[in-house]
């Protein structure tokens, strides 16, 4: 589980980091007008390195707490600056589709996390 976890929240960083860096006129057109681009896209380039900080431990199958807390803290952060400043109206509201998938990936990996420790103690 903690490995397809890696796998699914390494690709989806990789994708929607590299999206504003790659075309930034549909990321503006899907999430509203931006006004520090460079910021945006430096954001943007830290969400692809997590991701693909998982992919490789995915790949390698070495899940350990440094990967889970890195999964776990970077997806609770950007779904408390998605929900903050959403409902804030500093942020459109599509970024509260975000934080629902973050909490979401947050709360799998504390499950799968806790299976895994359940099942180590077991045998």
């Amino acid at each position: 589980m903690l490995r397809a976890l890696a796998w699914f929240q390494g690709v989806f960083y990789v994708l929607t980091g590299l999206w504003p860096i790659l075309h930034m006129p549909s990321f503006e057109w899907v999430t509203g007008p931006k006004v520090d681009d460079w910021l945006v896209k430096t954001v943007g380039l830290l969400i692809t390195v997590i991701g693909a900080v998982l992919l490789v431990a995915a790949r390698r199958g070495r899940i350990g707490p440094e990967v889970v807390l890195l999964a776990v803290g970077s997806a609770g952060g950007l779904a408390a600056v998605d929900a903050i400043y959403a409902f804030a109206d500093r942020i459109s509201d599509i970024y509260l589709m975000d934080a629902i998938v973050e909490i979401g990936l947050g709360i799998l990996w504390i499950v799968a996390w806790l299976r895994r420790g359940s099942a180590e103690r077991a045998s």
